[in-house]
């Protein structure tokens, strides 16, 4: 009796000695199903619940779960986290096995490694029926019976992409043909279509008259006023000198205004006010008097007027005076 009672408190204090997060591990396999048919592709799961202070070494399965189930990729392996300070590591292998039987897999476990050794946790066995195709009669006796044809494989998204590719092609090579045979196609004899451009000042003042009219200054509206009459004289040095103003900024305009041959005269401190004006006005919330708005209008004209290009006389083209003298 003693010397039972010494065994059991002996058993009781090793119980208390094991770790408590050793007790806590709990491993678990499975399949999806528990039935498939030759070929057929499902996924084997094993999860291990763990303390979170611990550290497991999962031993994962290779090529085969057992003879006759192929691994065709995995482990994909996912971390949870738990209640109570505990996680859950996922393992999913895709599987498939071409033997058909009934299968029982051993089961999967992890490791702990202690001062003392290794202990591992194990899972349950997973079963898995595999199951030939029923495609004949019974009694194949019976009768003659036509041959099953073939399944008709599934269109996949990476068979339709180089149709869609090449009908985008086509598409584009016939737009670019016809668009190259509209440019080089010869024009009909006789006929020639003339463009007219009208000349820079001519737009200008058509537009300082249409802002004139306007009054938006007159009604409050002082920043659009501004907007619109630097825009028309950026408009005018691009149709003029071909300076692309209405990218550049009011320093930018006048350097490459300068590159032209554009001297710094008269008319050049005029264009310098005008688009300092605005620049006060739409960036720095500057508002003018009604004097100063009439002011640089005024002087938007007088710097078209001063530079716009002049016609020259017909009797002043070199020839035409030898011409005359001649008749």
């Amino acid at each position: 009796m003693k010397f039972q009672i010494h065994i059991y408190t002996g058993l009781f204090l090793f119980s208390c000695l094991l770790p408590l997060d050793a007790q806590e591990v709990n491993v678990s396999a499975r399949f999806d199903t528990s039935r498939i048919y030759i070929g057929d592709q499902i996924n084997y799961t094993v999860i291990v619940d763990q303390p979170a202070e611990i550290s497991l070494d999962i031993v994962s399965a290779k090529d085969t779960l057992v003879k006759g189930i192929e691994v065709l990729s995995g482990p994909l392996t996912d971390t949870l986290a738990l209640d109570n300070g505990k996680l859950r590591i996922v393992q999913n292998y895709l599987i498939t096995s071409f033997d058909s039987g009934f299968y029982e897999v051993p089961p999967r476990y992890a490791e702990l490694i202690l001062e003392s050794g290794i202990r591992r946790y194990y899972s349950d066995y997973a079963a898995l029926e595999v199951v030939r195709v029923n495609i004949t009669p019974p009694d194949t006796a019976s009768g003659i019976f036509d041959i099953i044809g073939p399944y008709g494989a599934p269109l996949t998204f990476g068979e339709i992409v180089p149709w869609i590719l090449l009908a985008a092609l086509s598409a584009v090579l016939i737009w670019v043909v016809l668009r190259l045979m509209k440019r080089f196609r010869k024009a009909r004899p006789g006929y020639e279509p003339v463009i007219i451009r009208e000349a820079a000042h001519v737009i200008a003042f058509r537009e300082l008259e249409k802002l004139r009219d306007q009054k938006l200054w007159q009604k409050g509206e002082v920043k659009h006023y501004f907007s619109r009459l630097t825009e028309i004289v950026r408009q005018y040095l691009e149709d003029r000198y071909g300076v692309f103003s209405l990218e550049l900024t009011t320093s930018e305009t006048l350097e490459e205004l300068l590159k032209t041959g554009f001297k710094k005269d008269e008319t050049y401190i005029i264009l310098r006010d005008i688009l300092n004006a605005g620049d006060l006005v739409k960036f720095a919330r500057y508002k003018p008097d009604p004097s100063e708005n009439e002011f640089h209008f005024e002087n938007s004209w007088k710097f078209v007027d001063m530079t716009r290009q002049r016609e020259i006389p017909e009797e002043q083209v070199p020839g035409n005076n030898d011409k005359g003298d001649k008749q």
